[in-house]
């Protein structure tokens, strides 16, 4: 599958050429949030859905009690339709947190976790442990990603580092200003937002409802049907791996 590209061409060689746009960090988990993934990761039901998620294709030959790290939480956020509209300095909102874990049959997976009206869930098992690598390279910054073409990137202040060279096209560890990729978000979603006519028309293939008490535009764009063909070949792309995997 061709794979698109990102921050390619004028964003690629506007490397801090822009001025940068005034960082704020998003929320992330409070520590009475931690508390509450940790024993929902830890709890039987958590334990009985990994027991019986399986992944396509052959696992590895050993047997293994399927289980979630509890200790190890990793905040996941998304570009915001208020940011890509120019509305909001605040670039991202939390989407999700992932904790790495195994299944029975020994492979890797990732648990993710979300906030709901009646407190945290477990909201999809996913094969690998890509936010756990990604994390790892992030060096201290916040993990972005930008499902429509899953990218990955660190966010620190006004600095955007690509993660994820082989999907997006640039290579890792390139570095933007956070301006730079705010005009890129611009040009491919900006039209696409909810209130736009390719919302009202339905070209997006529908809308996800909002969260519980949150307005559209503080939504993470997964919440949103973005990017025409984008969503077609780069949430193809991701929907191999972030379709849940729950068979019984």
């Amino acid at each position: 599958m061709k794979r698109t590209l990102v921050l390619a061409g004028a964003i690629a060689a506007a490397v801090f050429a822009a001025s940068p746009a005034s960082a704020a960090t998003p929320n992330g988990p409070s520590p009475s949030d931690t508390a509450a993934i940790s024993g929902l990761l830890a709890s039987p039901g958590t334990a009985a859905r990994l027991a019986h998620t399986k992944f396509p294709g052959a696992g590895p030959a050993h047997a293994t009690r399927a289980a979630a790290d509890a200790n190890t939480q990793i905040p996941v956020y998304e570009p915001t339709a208020a940011f890509i509209s120019g509305n909001s300095d605040v670039p991202a909102a939390l989407a999700y947190v992932a904790s790495p874990a195994h299944l029975a049959d020994g492979r890797a997976a990732t648990v993710w976790t979300q906030p709901s009206a009646s407190g945290w869930q477990v909201i999809n098992v996913a094969s690998g442990n890509d936010e756990q690598v990604h994390a790892a390279a992030a060096h201290g910054g916040y993990l972005l990603h930008e499902p429509q073409v899953n990218a990955w990137y660190s966010v620190s202040g006004n600095t955007v580092t690509v993660l994820d060279g082989a999907v997006s096209g640039v290579p890792a560890g390139t570095r933007v200003t956070l301006a730079a990729y705010q005009a890129e978000l611009q040009k491919r979603y900006g039209d696409k937002l909810p209130g736009s006519t390719y919302d009202k028309t339905g070209s997006g293939g529908g809308y996800a409802a909002p969260a519980p008490n949150t307005s559209p535009d503080s939504l993470p764009v997964l919440a949103l049907a973005l990017g025409g063909a984008a969503v077609v070949v780069g949430g193809g792309v991701l929907f191999l791996r972030r379709r849940l995997k729950h068979d019984k």
